[in-house]
């Protein structure tokens, strides 16, 4: 009786804890900076494969992608090299956002002689004021920040 009181308090101890750690939401931040397609690619595929390893699992993933410099073409529907990669994906995760450092936007703006709301993104892209800063301070909340 007594070895069935103490497996009993054993198990009340445990089972809050391990219930915790299932409902815990991870947060992933993936870094595009570069103008290659391949890195593009690979980001967009760490996105998918991330997403797919938690959902197996059973667990949430929130998924950003950050873009600045030669990244934010990623996000641009007339420079984009890896557009139809870009729609398939965001497509199946609901659980990803997409990120644009303004700052970018407006230096390209500026070089191509537009206003930086005539650059034409991808559907449901968030403008951030900084993609530095907003890599920041995902850090700072906790985020796992990743550049491939």
């Amino acid at each position: 009786m007594k070895r069935l009181l103490l497996a009993l308090a054993f198990l009340a101890a445990v089972h809050p804890a391990f219930a915790a750690d299932k409902d815990k939401v991870h947060h992933l931040a993936l870094q595009i900076s570069d103008e290659s397609p391949e890195k593009m690619t690979t980001v967009l595929n760490n996105a998918a494969n991330v997403s797919r390893y938690y959902s197996e699992k059973g667990e949430e993933v929130e998924i950003r992608i950050v873009a600045f410099n030669g990244g934010v073409n990623m996000m641009r529907t007339d420079k984009s090299p890896v557009l139809a990669r870009l729609k398939s994906v965001t497509e199946s995760l609901p659980n990803l956002t997409l990120e644009v450092c303004e700052n970018t936007l407006e230096g390209m703006a500026h070089r191509e002689n537009k206003n930086a709301s005539d650059i034409p993104l991808f559907a449901g892209s968030k403008i951030v004021p900084a993609g530095v800063v907003e890599l920041m301070e995902l850090n700072e909340k906790g985020w796992t920040i990743i550049r491939p």
